[in-house]
């Protein structure tokens, strides 16, 4: 397993999934990814992206304007 962090801070929807999507096409199943958000539509928009494509959310935590979301790469 391998940890690696994508900062979108300052994207909107939906370029904070299309990065993280970009990201994970080059990871191994069990790599964590963390991606860095300042889009609050990023809270939900990431989960579900990770639904329906197989990933983890293992956390995610807003604290003022940073989204933090903290995915586990899946089979997928």
């Amino acid at each position: 397993m391998a940890e690696y962090s994508i900062d979108t801070q300052g994207l909107l929807c939906p370029m904070p999934v299309i990065r993280a999507q970009d990201k994970v096409e080059e990871l191994q199943p069990g790599d964590r990814l963390e991606v860095l958000s300042s889009d609050p539509g990023a809270m939900n928009d990431i989960p579900a992206w990770c639904r329906i494509n197989g990933h983890t959310v293992l956390e995610k935590v807003q604290q003022g304007r940073e989204v933090r979301i903290l995915i586990e790469v899946g089979e997928g």
